[in-house]
């Protein structure tokens, strides 16, 4: 445990955006599987609607520098093959 004052106040900040980044994490990944199994039932409709909001959080997560922007183009990528695929 810290015992300097500026080394709290580092870890309480870093435990803050570790949270964050987690989250962020995990809306991607959520996404991403709810994505999939929509490509893998057939539902154009809700696989369309949910590539635009797999967009949008990969694009946030990369602003945000939760994952490397080249990251996020990747998968985004990868998705949209697996779209027009189907």
């Amino acid at each position: 445990m810290p015992i300097i004052k500026s080394a709290k106040k580092a870890l309480r900040q870093s435990k803050r955006k570790q949270s964050r980044n987690v989250g962020y994490k995990r809306q991607i990944h959520d996404v991403k599987k709810e994505l999939e199994k929509s490509i893998k039932e057939g539902k154009i409709e809700i696989t369309n609607e949910l590539l635009t909001k797999f967009y949008k959080v990969a694009d946030k997560a990369a602003k945000k520098n939760v994952i490397h922007k080249n990251k996020a183009a990747r998968l985004k990528s990868r998705l949209s093959k697996k779209v027009v695929k189907k």
